[in-house]
């Protein structure tokens, strides 16, 4: 190769690696900017609020821990949409039971709106508090100090967001599921930290009623399927509004794909809703993740040719201590356990694996939600 030409290769590989760098470092300086937020069981009222369609099996374990909850005054909203599966019949047993239950069925939905966000619309408007907390029916709470801990983020801010995992199985499909969860809550939870939340996780997040009641709720997306977490954070949410709790007594643990297939569809799903970001959050997503495939296949470039490995070295080895070290951090934040040393091998593989779902993603138009 052209010494001339090598040289340009280098000069932008350094720019990568700098670019890099300054990400990963923005990253670790949110995380260790969390602070531990104490638990209100005595807190305000809160109305939790979950969707569901056919999910009878994971109501069945979700509706107890939910009512076990150690908090004063909240309720749980369960939208049955359209279950097929007995999900009806359980639900008007359950409510005879406890009266903190409330249960709401839909039997058909208007076409001008996607059906989970209808689901979730008619459930934030039949709360009877201001404080709304979402998940879904395939989550569970990891402590009964849940509510209690995601409703002290509502002492002053109108968005609350916390961090779900998921539940740890064997194989390389779960571990990549986990690495992936741990990626986005590095990004989202520290960004939001740093003053600049762009999304948020459904299974885990708030917000106030009177919030999505003066936005209209979904105006504006209420046709995507997806987004009723991610895209309501990113257009309403700012450094002045949002609170980020996390910790055992704020996670929630969800359950994973067992199937590449399945978590194929789940993510192009989740990634199909990024095309309605705002502008400046596409720009830095795509940022980050370009920058991060360009670094390695730059990397593979300059290792064919002579160089200074002292120099090349120093910059592709800090650049993944600092990834490890971040990695430790966010499982150490979130409370929430992570074989991290596997980090080394997927920090290659995942920008690649990124780049082709996203563009195929970019691609589908019909999408529908189990």
């Amino acid at each position: 190769m052209p010494q001339t030409i090598f040289e340009i290769i280098l000069t932008i590989f350094y720019t990568l690696a700098g670019i890099q760098l300054l990400y990963w470092l923005y990253f670790l300086i949110g995380l260790l900017r969390t602070k531990a937020v104490a638990p209100e069981p005595k807190g305000t009222g809160v109305s939790v609020v979950v969707a569901a369609r056919n999910e009878i099996h994971n109501l069945r374990a979700l509706i107890p821990r939910v009512l076990e909850q150690d908090h004063e005054k909240f309720e749980l909203i369960v939208v049955n949409d359209r279950s097929e599966d007995g999900t009806l019949e359980f639900l008007v047993n359950l409510e005879k039971n406890d009266d903190r239950l409330k249960a709401l069925h839909i039997h058909d939905r208007p076409e001008h709106i996607n059906s989970k966000k209808y689901a979730l619309t008619l459930g934030i408007k039949a709360a009877s508090y201001e404080n709304i907390l979402l998940t879904d029916a395939d989550c569970m709470p990891a402590t009964t100090q849940w509510i209690s801990a995601m409703d002290s983020g509502f002492r002053e801010n109108k968005f609350v967001l916390g961090f779900s995992g998921y539940t740890k199985l064997k194989g390389f499909l779960n571990y990549f599921i986990r690495y992936e969860t741990i990626l986005t809550g590095i990004q989202y939870i520290s960004s939001a930290i740093n003053g600049r939340a762009y999304m948020g996780v459904g299974r885990n997040m708030g917000y106030k009623k009177s919030l999505f009641l003066e936005k209209k709720g979904f105006l504006g997306f209420q046709e995507v399927l997806g987004g009723d977490d991610d895209l309501f954070v990113n257009k309403y949410a700012t450094g002045g509004n949002t609170t980020v709790v996390v910790g055992q007594e704020a996670l929630v643990i969800s359950t994973p794909k067992l199937t590449w297939k399945a978590f194929l569809r789940q993510k192009h799903r989740h990634l199909s809703v990024g095309k309605h970001y705002r502008t400046g959050s596409k720009l830095n997503i795509a940022t980050f993740n370009l920058s991060w495939i360009l670094f390695y296949l730059l990397l593979a470039v300059v290792l064919t040719q002579p160089f200074d490995p002292l120099i090349v070295g120093f910059i592709a080895g800090g650049r993944i201590l600092l990834v490890l070290l971040t990695f430790f951090v966010s499982s150490k934040r979130f409370d929430y356990s992570f074989g991290w040393p596997g980090v080394l091998i997927l920090d290659l593989i995942y920008p690649f694996y990124y780049i082709f779902v996203g563009v195929k993603a970019a691609f589908i138009k019909t999408i529908t939600w189990e």
